[in-house]
């Protein structure tokens, strides 16, 4: 399942179950904070996190499927980044839903 994200607005509850399936994992959640400080080299997240590059690979799949993340290559070397529209769409999503929350049902009156 690929989440794209265009702009805030157009975050959907299928695509929001996408990012929330991407940030649902404590391995993920690890990556996204080690770029929550910047671009990072596949090299250094692997370093970093301990992990093997396979086992990386497929976590960082699953981020840039879920729209949160993308990618680049420079050479031999892959660098990923946060996607700041996506993790802003996310929000404005989760905000909605408290937004609606707060309000009280009008089909019966007390």
């Amino acid at each position: 399942m690929s989440t794209t994200v265009e702009t805030a607005s157009q975050l959907d509850a299928h695509q929001a179950q996408g990012m929330l399936k991407g940030l649902s994992d404590p391995i993920r959640l690890n990556v996204i904070e080690q770029l929550g400080a910047g671009e990072r080299c596949v090299c250094d997240l692997t370093t970093n996190l301990q992990l093997s590059q396979s086992r990386l690979s497929f976590h960082l799949k699953v981020l840039r499927e879920a729209g949160l993340i993308s990618d680049r290559q420079s050479g031999r070397w892959v660098y990923y980044r946060l996607r700041p529209e996506a993790l802003k769409a996310l929000q404005q999503w989760l905000q909605g839903l408290t937004d609606s929350c707060q309000r009280r049902s009008s089909c019966c009156d007390d």
